[in-house]
């Protein structure tokens, strides 16, 4: 017993952190584009943080209870309700047989998630839950979930410890301009020393070409010191790839695994959110930060994640 599905909303989809060790092969990683929102969705309800779960965007599913499950709905507030009833985020719940979960849509943000106790039974393929929508593979059938379908659980509960502790504050994401920190390179060489100057002086704009293979930007074009084309090499999540126009594009969880566009820089891993969060139309803009600085964030960000853990699930 689990959940139906009585409306998939805009696009739903299982994710976890992704598969990982396929890019070689084609296979992009995809997982959460939001990995802070995903990983502690699933601790307050006490899976591993790498569980899969549901990613929503914008306007979230319909789903009916099948069983009773204790669930947590973290990310974008997407104005999330059980029975009518105004459902609070960040906070785990536990939700009965025959409870409807809806979402009116998104008030802050654009992603959500859902975590659900014990974990959803689906298959892993390549290691993963992912569903890897361009490439027709993993989660349910490998598409965005759609009216009538039906996940079961793995082992559902009632009750966990410490469960007047499982709630944290509402991440509150900007609604106006976004500001994403930026480590130079690989390919910074293949810019004019003004043009690399000029990506980080002027802000652009997120254009409607943004889903979860990337983000296009629309901004003053960026000066390549060549023709705009190197070998084809791998691409990573968050890489900015600057095509021949010179409009910039952040790649993202279900991107081509490799490109021939120079990449001009690396989005921060801790900054992933804010990407995943932002919407169509807002402002953004990069700065410069050193690697240095990068690995010492996202060594902070696993060392909350940890505390968390052990705070919540030290007795599951």
């Amino acid at each position: 017993m689990g959940i139906t599905v009585e409306n998939g909303g805009i696009l739903t989809t299982v994710q976890d952190e992704g598969r990982f060790g396929n890019q070689a092969f084609g296979v992009s990683t995809s997982g959460a584009m939001d990995p802070r929102a995903f990983h502690i969705a699933n601790l307050l309800v006490g899976n591993k943080k790498t569980e899969g779960a549901l990613e929503m965007t914008f306007i979230g599913p319909t789903l009916t209870f099948t069983s009773d499950n204790i669930i947590a709905v973290t990310g974008g507030d997407l104005t999330p309700m059980l029975d009518g009833q105004p459902f609070p985020m960040y906070k785990a719940v536990l939700v009965k047989k025959g409870q409807k979960l809806m979402f009116a849509g998104a008030r802050n943000g654009s992603r959500g998630y859902i975590a659900f106790a014990g974990g959803l039974d689906i298959p892993l393929v390549m290691g993963s839950k992912s569903t890897l929508l361009r490439n027709h593979i993993g989660g349910v059938e490998g598409r965005k979930l759609e009216k009538g379908d039906s996940i079961e659980f793995v082992a559902p509960k009632t009750e966990l410890p410490n469960m007047e502790l499982r709630q944290v504050p509402a991440e509150v994401y900007p609604s106006d301009e976004v500001v994403l920190r930026v480590v130079l390179g690989p390919q910074e060489n293949e810019f004019t020393e003004e043009g690399v100057r000029k990506f980080f002086w002027y802000s652009g704009t997120i254009t409607n070409e943004f889903d979860r293979m990337g983000c296009r930007i629309e901004r003053e074009p960026v000066e390549h010191a060549g023709d705009g084309n190197i070998n084809t090499d791998g691409i990573s999540m968050g890489s900015i790839q600057v095509p021949l126009n010179g409009q910039p594009i952040i790649m993202l969880a279900d991107r081509q695994s490799t490109g021939g566009y120079p990449k001009i820089g690396t989005v921060i891993t801790v900054d992933f959110a804010k990407i995943a969060q932002a919407r169509p139309g807002q402002k953004i803009r990069f700065i410069e930060v050193s690697l240095d600085l990068a690995q010492d964030l996202y060594i902070r960000e696993l060392n909350d994640m940890k505390a968390l853990d052990e705070k919540l699930n030290s007795d599951c």
